[in-house]
């Protein structure tokens, strides 16, 4: 490995730990896996809002024309 690409590999590294540290903290592995599964349901929780949203949108919009 060329020494300029190792600097570079180090410093990707130690940002990536910083961020990882900063999103995180002293979290325990348990609690930051949670927080995963909680954020991915939020996402999915989110989606299904906003297809619930569209369709009652649809609905109305239906319902108005044939009036």
């Amino acid at each position: 490995m060329h020494a300029s690409h190792a600097g570079w590999v180090r410093a990707s590294v130690e940002l990536t730990w910083h961020r990882w540290r900063a999103q995180y903290g002293d979290m325990k592995a348990n609690d930051a896996k949670r927080l995963k599964e909680l954020e991915s349901e939020n996402t999915r929780l989110k989606k299904l809002l906003a297809e619930a949203v569209l369709d009652t949108s649809m609905l109305k919009e239906l319902a108005e024309e044939n009036v």
